[in-house]
């Protein structure tokens, strides 16, 4: 079993701008990522199977809502705390990520921000302590670049809703406990309700032969007239804002997890470097290598720059959608470029589960997918500078 010999890099002394706190919390997932996470994620990765038996840990790191206010059971952490979990999370495995990310920004998220008070003491509690699991019902089959077009929809039957439709490429679906599901009334209106595992006519197939995220649980929702209570609905907010509202949330963990896969990368292509001697001296001595991780951190640094500043913003309540978009669409990018020339110093070795690149490469070509492609992001970007919308 390799050991996990990780070290961040901090080329500019970002460290100096983050709290106390800050760096305990980081260090405390950083801890556990190496104790719990690196020594199974490749054997997970292999077998595609997410490993269970890491969800504990997850909790008891602040992974699920730990910018959820302590009286509903979450941690009451700042925004920046939040970004340097999912950090380190990705460093470990993007699919690990995806799991905390869902968990916290689809699923309690909602439920804090749209919820009645008995719908968020009944669920955040135990979505905190990772007892429950729950996962985000929005992408459809038709429809995914496009979430206002969802075929998903439900009817008043007067002591209860009646749900039918599906969704697919929802994390965590197979083994979720809880569903917040994005469904359009009788007049066209998007709600959120919360659809439980054992509600009749709901289940989850799983989705299988991935070649990405292979350590997350992927799966579909299927709803066959499924009756779903009228205290499920979420009350607070309606309309496509509504989701969308969730994907800020979600996409901001995206903006620092990237970075955090990037940096695993770039420290292990630096390391290789340095121990692998061909033509008489290390290849880290060669011009064409020096380019390559001078490069890496380069890109990692700004990153790191852009994404503080985007987490102070947050803390403020001064974050745009539109400079959310920025982050996770750069951070992404810059995570992938970063993956494809880390292999390539590792050569061959770098398609090797003995090191983490080609798992992480593999994992970003999804991670620059969801919650908003890399080409949606530009237009996002190109309609706020602009004000002319691309989309139609």
């Amino acid at each position: 079993m390799a050991q996990d010999l990780f070290q961040a890099p901090d080329y500019y002394n970002l460290d100096e701008l983050l709290t106390e706190e800050h760096i305990l919390i980081r260090d405390a997932a950083r801890k556990w990522v190496k104790r719990d996470v690196s020594p199974i994620i490749e054997e997970a990765c292999q077998k595609a199977e997410f490993p269970h038996q890491i969800i504990k840990g997850l909790a008891e790191v602040g992974a699920f809502g730990s910018y959820i206010p302590v009286e509903y059971g979450g941690a009451g952490l700042d925004q920046i705390s939040y970004g340097l979990i999912m950090q380190e999370l990705e460093r470990g495995d993007s699919g690990v990520r995806s799991t905390a990310s869902v968990q916290s920004s689809l699923v309690m998220y909602p439920i804090w921000k749209y919820g009645t008070e008995e719908q968020k003491h009944k669920y955040l509690p135990k979505l905190a302590s990772g007892e429950f699991i729950g996962c985000f019902g929005l992408t459809e089959p038709n429809h995914g670049s496009n979430p206002s077009g969802m075929e998903t929809k439900f009817k008043d039957m007067g002591d209860h809703y009646l749900l039918n439709g599906a969704k697919m490429w929802i994390s965590n679906a197979p083994f979720a406990d809880v569903a917040i599901v994005w469904a359009k009334d009788e007049s066209g209106r998007i709600h959120g309700l919360i659809v439980e595992r054992d509600m009749e006519g709901f289940s989850t197939p799983e989705t299988h032969n991935k070649w990405s995220l292979r350590a997350s649980a992927t799966g579909e929702l299927i709803f066959d007239n499924v009756k779903v209570p009228k205290e499920s609905l979420l009350p607070e907010k309606s309309g496509l804002g509504a989701p969308l509202g969730c994907l800020d949330s979600a996409r901001y963990g995206i903006a620092w997890g990237a970075i955090g896969a990037a940096m695993d990368c770039y420290d292990t292509a630096l390391r290789y470097s340095k121990e692998r001697t061909q033509f008489g001296k290390p290849i880290a001595g060669f011009q064409l290598q020096q380019k390559k991780l001078a490069e890496m951190i380069t890109e990692i640094t700004k990153a790191q720059l852009l994404t503080w500043r985007l987490g102070t913003l947050k803390n403020e309540d001064k974050a745009t959608s539109a400079q959310i978009s920025m982050a996770k669409r750069n951070n992404v990018d810059m995570a992938l470029k970063i993956a494809r020339e880390a292999r390539q110093v590792l050569g061959a070795m770098g398609i090797s589960g003995e090191y983490s690149i080609m798992r992480h490469m593999m994992n970003l070509e999804s991670v620059i997918t969801y919650e908003g492609t890399h080409d949606i992001h530009l237009l996002i970007t190109g309609l706020d500078i602009t004000g002319e919308n691309a989309f139609k």
